[in-house]
């Protein structure tokens, strides 16, 4: 018996596993909601330009998604994919915005030994996590596909923006880093527009321009991934992405077993590191979106490393599979909660 469960199906429990709890003032506030990346998204901006904000940010979003989903056959990254799964692709010049994830991806996959893959996409489709068909597969047809695996087979030159493909019917997905991307260039877009206090939400990442109107900090909510409405914890930031990655999010259950959607290149299979969610905070939204994803993978004891040895770049909770909570020491001042917390530190 198989069961299955989306983000679609759950939509009310997991729609936004990282949201703001706490609303800003309500005046000179202008609101925006769309559906792209295969998820809402609402944004919302304070001050008098904030309309002209909302309109250009949406913009973007839409060029975005136009140019980087798997979904769309007109994109960027499905021509490559289509090319490159019959044969007729080994070298190809990318556009600056697939260039920057291109460029963030490559150095991902190194600094996290492969946790990080843009080249999952053949087992997300194998699985069934691009077409809701969903399938476990035997061990003869992962050893087929992971033939396709590895963004080691990839070499990229940031001058010439060309990168090639040195695995055969290699395909890619930037599903794991765009939305970070995505929220980084919407604060982009309402700096340009002369925005100082805005919020967006896209699906589990949340990420914030400047104060709430009246200067104070936003607050932010961590959902539990029980889906029982409540939350690991509540973050108070400014200028930070909150990005939050778990297998909650997508997953179906077969025979009594529970597959969910962030694939470990390294077995071609859901990963098992004992973690729930992984929260990522960070100034840069592309690096807590790739991060939320790689240190699930990796699990608590290396996340906890990685942190370690990359602690000036972002902060993070993390929630065990045996309902332990632990962030790292940087967010002591920033993280409530009514959790008992572990705080992880550098020394």
């Amino acid at each position: 018996m198989r069961h299955i469960f989306t983000a679609a199906v759950l939509a009310a429990a997991v729609l936004m596993a990282v949201f703001p709890v706490v609303c800003a003032a309500d005046e000179e506030k202008v609101t925006g909601e769309l559906f792209a990346m295969d998820t809402i998204m609402t944004l919302t901006a304070y001050g008098q330009n904030a309309e002209a904000g909302i309109k250009a940010a949406e913009d973007e979003i839409h060029r975005l998604d136009a140019l980087l989903s798997t979904g769309s056959e007109e994109s960027e990254v499905s021509e490559i994919n289509r090319r490159s799964a019959e044969g007729k692709l080994k070298t190809v010049t990318l556009s600056e915005d697939s260039s920057a994830l291109m460029k963030e991806s490559l150095q991902l996959y190194e600094d996290t030994d492969g946790a990080f893959d843009i080249t999952v996409y053949p087992l997300m489709q194998l699985w069934g996590f691009t077409s809701g068909n969903y399938h476990v597969p035997t061990e003869e047809e992962l050893r087929e596909v992971m033939r396709k695996v590895g963004a080691d087979g990839i070499s990229y030159d940031e001058e010439t923006r060309e990168a090639a493909f040195s695995k055969k019917g290699m395909e890619i997905d930037f599903g794991g880093i765009a939305k970070g991307y995505t929220s980084s260039r919407i604060m982009d877009v309402f700096r340009d527009a002369g925005v100082t206090s805005a919020l967006v939400s896209l699906g589990g990442n949340v990420q914030v321009l400047g104060t709430k109107p009246e200067g104070k900090l936003w607050k932010i909510g961590i959902q539990n991934p029980a889906g029982d409405g409540t939350f690991l914890g509540i973050l108070e930031t400014a200028d930070e992405a909150v990005i939050t990655s778990g297998g909650y999010e997508r997953f179906f259950e077969e025979n009594g077993t529970v597959y969910h959607h962030i694939l470990d290149a390294a077995t071609g299979r859901p990963a098992r590191s004992g973690l729930a969610s992984v929260t990522i905070v960070s100034g840069d939204g592309m690096l807590a979106d790739g991060l939320s994803t790689a240190l699930f993978v990796m699990g608590k004891e290396k996340a906890a490393d990685y942190w370690k040895a990359h602690n000036g770049e972002f902060q993070m909770v993390l929630y065990t599979e045996d309902g332990k909570l632990y962030a790292t020491e940087g967010l002591k001042d920033s993280l409530s909660s009514d959790l008992e917390v572990e705080y992880i530190h550098c020394g």
